[in-house]
């Protein structure tokens, strides 16, 4: 029996590069149920990092992250965020919220908005106001992956694929995971198993935190125009978003949010069929065809806030979840949280300079919502 400072289940984005940050502390192991890193919510993601996103705590972790965030997983793209009718005071409120964290962000008129996306409806029904943020990030999650695989194994960390946990105790002094194929103890086990956290908790004798995996749509389609130099552009209330996938491709999401079962969730057909109808409403595109279509889980706790911290009710086990929709953008700054709260090291200045305290992400705070 192999003997580890730190365990982590899941190779997503959350759990490989907390793991590349605890490997400086101490041997680390990953145990990925997969056959590769990412192959659910993180390689399934439209993959961009913006502040359009209700929640304080997660703009703040937003912008520590953004520093952090280079190539090759990263590179600057501007983003688009339109009103539709009815949506003026949503675009306003964004503008508020934006300012905080990227001043650069610019208020354009209509015809402003079609010179950077000329597709965009501004008759009836279209768009009647936008706001461009020029600093936007279009993330590689791919890039951020190997990344972060590349320093757990420079920093004497191993990573374990098609390794599921099946068995999970603790016997007093540490925990004895098991897999198909090995056994190990480990010091320290970090729950970052995405949708099936909940799941892996109960392996462990530990009470769920009601993660909700949530299940998003996402078609691409081809059109005769080269599109690259366009923004990720979404809309600010109810509707879609899309984002350029090469010279003359667009991906698509009606921002649906179909409750799911942890597992290999396929897009349904009304899902598809709203992607398609959201962007041709507002837009002057027909999509008579497909390109590829897929789905993914966003998990959530309740509050729709991350969690990161030890379970008071378990010694070592330590709860890394609910980053469902903004995972790979806050992913450094959660990164940077994991490693001070598992080391129990100095609470990370790039925290907070940003508002960020540990409280905020413990997982007492979930459990006494509920």
């Amino acid at each position: 029996m192999k003997q580890v400072d730190f365990l982590v289940m899941g190779a997503g984005i959350a759990g490989l590069s907390a793991a590349a940050r605890l490997a400086r502390h101490g041997e680390t192991l990953v145990c990925e149920a997969e056959p590769a890193p990412g192959v659910h919510s993180s390689g399934r993601s439209a993959a961009f990092a913006h502040f359009d996103m209700d929640a304080p705590l997660v703009r703040a972790l937003t912008a520590a992250s953004l520093p952090l965030l280079e190539e090759p997983g990263a590179r600057v793209h501007p983003a688009l965020f339109v009103a539709l009718e009815g949506q003026q005071a949503e675009l306003d409120r964004l503008e508020t919220q934006y300012r905080q964290w990227a001043p650069q962000v610019e208020r354009l008129s209509v015809e402003e908005a079609l010179q950077r996306v000329p597709i965009l409806r501004a008759d009836e029904g279209g768009i009647v106001c936008a706001l461009l943020d020029p600093g936007g990030r279009t993330l590689d999650a791919h890039a951020l992956l190997e990344g972060h695989r590349k320093a757990l194994i420079a920093a004497g960390g191993t990573l374990a694929t098609s390794a599921p946990v099946n068995s999970l105790r603790h016997d007093g002094t540490c925990w004895i995971v098991e897999t198909p194929s090995a056994s190990y103890a480990a010091r320290i086990v970090v729950n970052a198993a995405g949708a099936w956290v909940d799941a892996v908790a109960a392996l462990a004798g530990v009470t769920s935190i009601g993660i909700r995996p949530l299940r998003r749509t996402v078609i691409t389609f081809d059109i005769p125009m080269d599109v690259s130099a366009w923004p990720f552009t979404k809309t600010v209330g109810p509707g879609f978003y899309i984002e350029p996938e090469g010279s003359t491709r667009l991906l698509a999401s009606p921002m649906d949010e179909g409750a799911s079962e942890p597992g290999d969730v396929q897009p349904e057909e009304e899902d598809i069929a709203l992607a398609a109808w959201r962007v041709e409403q507002a837009t002057t595109l027909s999509i008579p065809r497909l390109a590829s279509k897929w789905a993914g889980l966003r998990s959530f706790a309740p509050d729709r806030l991350p969690v990161a911290g030890f379970d008071p009710q378990a010694p070592g086990f330590f709860w890394l979840a609910g980053q469902g929709g903004f995972g790979l953008q806050t992913s450094p700054a959660m990164a940077l949280a994991v490693e001070a709260l598992a080391t129990r090291g100095a609470w990370p200045e790039e925290l907070r300079a940003v508002g960020v305290s540990a409280d905020m992400l413990a997982v007492e705070r979930v459990r006494t919502a509920g």
